[in-house]
């Protein structure tokens, strides 16, 4: 049976992955992957590494039980991974503190990414801050002006924000500005995509970097409970939280697993969601063979979430190819959905979340009420709400 976690030596999961990449960024890939084979087998940056989640970022994140929203909802408990609590404020300063350090690792002076809700673009600088490397990191416009506390925080950090004009002014635009930037000066630079998409190897050595979520969580129900969960839900713009908590399950056929994407406002009509798993179909994006929200020319469709970090028109490829061996299920909310579930948990746990985390949220409210009180649901909060007040609020009417 092919591995459910491992890609093969040419990046594919499946159907799914591998290298697409120009001729003259061939070589600046492949010594990535070759810098991340070695780190990853090195002691003493895998303990540089780990002794920075726990001291700087804060790890391990807490496994908390939402009674108040269990008691609301009815049926199953819902434990939250809070990685909300991390330094920085969600999942991202996980693999951004891995990128920083092998970059340092490859003598590169300076990072260079996309950011789409900004919470990566703010880990990133962190970590460029605290390892002493110079930061760029590209936002599309429309994004900035939804995010304008993270794009605060960039500049605090020393961090330099481009704004992208470019086409449809979000996610896949920034990454095309940051990829064609990078390709003009790699020799320096180090190219810190944040989600696990992309060429080989960032879609696996994002995942590996983000493993941690789940093998706490894994550890802390196990003590908790003294069993594991019936379903896990996580959303899903490129996957990185997702995979983060889904991995450390992947080969436990008892576990269920709900990856939640946009829906948006209508599923119906082309840019107005982003529910690539749901509507997409095969082809290349930013370096990677997945599914891709595309016309039949194979031009990408313009899309919208609520959720800034979800607005992408692909998905990470390991997601693809859980979907095609069922071992993962995929589904879309929408965005009055997701905004009643963050409301949802303001009021019953005093807990903000993030918009991109409320998507999770809003299918774990689906599937409570349908399931036993002794079924248990672990659901990735995978960032704080913080960065998404003003937007909400506008929303809202308020």
């Amino acid at each position: 049976m092919t591995s459910l976690i491992d890609a093969d030596e040419a990046g594919f999961f499946g159907d799914h992955g591998g290298r697409f990449v120009p001729p003259h960024l061939e070589t600046p890939i492949a010594e990535v992957a070759a810098a991340y084979a070695e780190a990853r087998q090195d002691p003493q940056f895998q303990a540089e590494y780990e002794a920075l989640l726990a001291d700087y970022v804060g790890r391990p994140s807490p496994l908390f039980l939402a009674e108040g929203l269990t008691r609301h909802l009815g049926g199953a408990r819902i434990y939250l991974k809070r990685e909300d609590l991390n330094h920085t404020g969600a999942h991202k300063i996980n693999h951004c503190l891995g990128e920083g350090l092998l970059a340092k690792r490859m003598g590169k002076k300076k990072l260079i990414a996309e950011t789409g809700a900004g919470q990566h673009g703010v880990a990133l600088a962190t970590a460029a801050a605290l390892l002493g490397l110079e930061c760029e990191i590209h936002m599309g416009s429309i994004d900035i002006a939804k995010q304008r506390p993270n794009v605060v925080r960039m500049e605090l950090l020393g961090a330099k924000v481009v704004s992208v004009e470019s086409g449809g002014r979000c996610l896949k635009d920034a990454v095309d500005s940051a990829f064609s930037v990078f390709a003009s000066d790699y020799h320096d630079t180090f190219f810190a995509i944040g989600s696990v998409v992309g060429p080989h190897p960032y879609p696996s050595m994002i995942r590996d970097f983000q493993s941690i979520v789940g093998r706490e969580a894994r550890g802390q129900i196990l003590a908790k409970e003294g069993r594991l969960p019936d379903v896990l839900v996580a959303s899903v713009g490129g996957g990185s939280n997702a995979l983060g908590l889904f991995t450390a399950f992947l080969e436990d056929e008892s576990v269920r697993i709900f990856g939640v994407e946009p829906g948006g406002k209508d599923l119906d009509v082309v840019g107005e969601h982003a529910a690539t798993m749901t509507l997409g179909t095969p082809g290349t994006l930013h370096g990677m063979r997945t599914l891709v929200l595309q016309d039949t020319d194979g031009e990408t469709w313009p899309v919208h979430s609520i959720a800034s970090g979800l607005d992408y028109p692909a998905v990470g490829p390991q997601h693809a190819f859980l979907k095609d061996v069922g071992r993962a299920e995929y589904v879309s909310v929408s965005d009055a959905e997701t905004l009643e579930a963050f409301q949802l948990l303001c009021r019953t746990e005093g807990i903000i979340p993030a918009l991109e985390s409320s998507h999770a949220l809003a299918h774990a409210a689906r599937l409570a009420p349908t399931m036993g009180a002794d079924e248990i649901i672990v659901v990735n909060l995978s960032g704080r709400g913080d960065k998404d007040i003003d937007y909400v609020a506008e929303k809202l009417g308020r």
